[in-house]
């Protein structure tokens, strides 16, 4: 059973306004440069993204997301490969490329056509569910102090029950949980400085005022992830757990599985923010399980073909019990699915039906789209 057709589809989808950051706010959150610009300069929502169609001789379709700021040439030469292969031939958790930021796309799409062929979930190519519901949270990046308390409320009337925030030196975090045990008692927080608070003396003075508040989940990367004694250290220090974020598509910045076997040996962490394809997602997930650490699924604020994905991901991992990061159509003005993923807070439900489980929607994908190309056997 052949790939003979392959359709790409680059997309622009915006956030909803005011979704990303108080107004008074810029700080844009691209990590990774772009062209010749350098990372934290573009705000997400300004990169694009591909959808990736893979067509069978059959004519059955799966669907394929990549992570924003795709390389052409890689995706082109991808393209190349696995065109003409046998789909039934694939061995599925070693793709034939080497691994890039654009290989969890091409994975996605992949597995999904080959779920449907074989008229499973994606999930069951994974070992099946542990759950069938998946736990959520809602997120923002930074936020001016008087911005804290409605985004609190709002989002606990929605019913999330933890809420992620981005910070840096300049933010005043101990503020906004301060707030945020006043107004939404029950609400958990999430900081995750990416690794902007610099230095363990920084963080420890941000951690002494958060630990007596008592409602912060997890602190994530609050400094650079090379200092992992400094990790321990900071473990040690507090009752407040400390994670480390492994991003296997940040292969520009040299993150590896092996990242999260060396933060367990040095006893750097409480638990892990892991995002990647899915194969790799769950050797990750075996690492934390053996372990005894939990995680949650990380995301690059995506579209809904990859949190579709993460769900999958997410339900077939022990680990994987705190709210990941799916909350895309919270922040951008559509997913680009027929049917938006079932969340009720703090919950995503498994998609039901074969592969992913989902349709994009074309229409939407028409309306937000910059470019089209197509590759054929």
């Amino acid at each position: 059973m052949k790939i003979t057709h392959i359709t790409l589809y680059e997309v622009l989808v915006p956030a909803h306004p005011g979704a990303i950051a108080s107004d008074s706010v810029n700080k844009p959150l691209h990590k990774l440069p772009v062209g010749a610009k350098a990372g934290w300069s573009i705000q997400f929502d300004q990169v694009t993204k591909l959808l990736i169609k893979l067509e069978l001789q059959n004519g059955l379709v799966g669907w394929g997301e990549c992570y924003r700021g795709h390389n052409w040439e890689t995706v082109e030469a991808i393209c190349t490969i696995l065109l003409g292969k046998n789909i039934e031939q694939l061995v599925l958790q070693k793709l034939p490329f080497v691994f890039s930021r654009e290989y969890d796309g091409f994975e996605c799409a992949v597995w999904d056509v080959y779920a449907r062929l074989k008229e499973v979930r994606v999930v069951d190519l994974l070992g099946g569910a542990l759950k069938e519901k998946v736990k959520v949270g809602a997120w923002s990046s930074h936020r001016s102090q008087d911005d804290i308390a409605d985004l609190a409320i709002k989002y606990q009337q929605m019913g999330y029950d933890c809420l992620k925030f981005k910070s840096d030196l300049e933010d005043d975090v101990v503020g906004w949980c301060s707030t945020i045990a006043d107004v939404a008692p029950d609400m958990k927080v999430i900081l995750d400085p990416n690794e902007r608070w610099d230095y363990a003396f920084e963080a420890k003075s941000r951690i002494d005022g958060l630990q007596k508040i008592g409602n912060v989940l997890c602190l994530e990367d609050p400094i650079p992830r090379w200092q992992l004694s400094e990790y321990a250290k900071l473990r040690a220090y507090s009752s407040v757990p400390i994670v480390l974020h492994v991003s296997l598509p940040y292969v520009l910045h040299g993150q590896r599985v092996k990242d999260s076997i060396r933060a367990i040996q040095e006893q750097a962490v409480d638990g892990f923010n892991f995002n990647c394809g899915l194969a790799n997602f769950q050797r990750l997930d075996h690492i934390a399980s053996a372990a005894e650490k939990p995680c949650w699924h990380g995301s690059e604020i995506d579209l809904g073909i990859l949190e579709a994905m993460y769900v999958h991901s997410a339900a077939a991992a022990a680990s994987c019990i705190w709210p990941s990061d799916i909350f895309g159509r919270l922040i951008r003005e559509h997913d680009l699915l027929q049917t938006p993923l079932k969340i009720e807070p703090p919950f995503v439900h498994l998609p039901q039906g074969h592969g992913l489980g989902v349709v994009p929607d074309m229409e939407a994908i028409k309306h937000y789209k910059v470019s089209q190309k197509e590759y054929k056997q």
